[in-house]
């Protein structure tokens, strides 16, 4: 991934809809190309959110952007092909919701897209340390999955420290994603503990310019 750390990354979860192509462009205007697609199946969350033709949608709407797509899902190696499809870049997995987390990981790969891995709040960073060496990205689920607009769990940073160093000793080349509760005032503390990979919903589709505050998160967690 050739992307200046940190990153910000906006989930589509939190735009407009009805104008997807142009919130987008909105953020790529700020100086954003990554865009994060949190996929929601009312079973593993208790939300549904949308499917891979939305996916597909927004990159046509973003054919340079790098898509992120986060499957908050059961049995995601069902899905797996037909997010590939749509344009994913790196999909990303939770451990709660798959037995056999190797195998779907190395799936993943195999398709041609990078891998990812991802914790809910109340799982231990120990769960996924045999498979670390395996993924490109694991996100820190800040808030309990299932909505947008909730609060960050500050008990959430001590992961990334935990992640930060085992990256280190194990040489591993994983980004650390924080997904949840993402404010123009915690991004920074958020960057201090290890995040490289910051999503933010509502904190940017929900603004009166989604543009400028784009580049205000750009110029916040570069200074962190």
């Amino acid at each position: 991934m050739d992307f200046e750390l940190p990153v910000i990354a906006p989930s589509i979860l939190s735009a407009d809809y009805t104008q997807l192509g142009n919130q987008i462009l909105h953020v790529q205007n700020g100086g954003i190309q990554w865009i994060h697609c949190d996929i929601m199946d009312g079973h593993f969350v208790p939300n549904i959110s949308y499917g891979p033709d939305v996916v597909a949608a927004a990159k046509r709407a973003a054919p340079d952007a790098f898509f992120d797509v986060h499957l908050m899902i059961e049995h995601p190696d069902a899905f797996l092909d037909a997010f590939v499809e749509s344009g994913a870049d790196l999909i990303s997995v939770h451990q709660e919701a798959v037995i056999h987390l190797h195998r779907t990981l190395g799936s993943i790969r195999e398709a041609g897209v990078m891998a990812g891995v991802a914790i809910n709040p109340a799982t231990p960073v120990s769960a996924i340390e045999p498979i670390l060496g395996m993924v490109d990205l694991v996100v820190i689920m800040s808030v309990n999955p299932g909505f947008g607009g909730q609060s960050f769990i500050l008990e959430t940073l001590q992961k990334a420290e935990q992640l930060v160093q085992l990256r280190l000793e194990n040489e591993h080349h994983y980004l650390i994603e924080f997904d949840g509760g993402v404010t123009l005032d915690n991004c920074q503390t958020i960057v201090h503990h290890g995040g490289d990979v910051l999503v933010a919903g509502s904190a940017i589709f929900k603004t009166p310019d989604i543009t400028q505050t784009a580049r205000e998160f750009i110029k916040r967690v570069k200074k962190a």
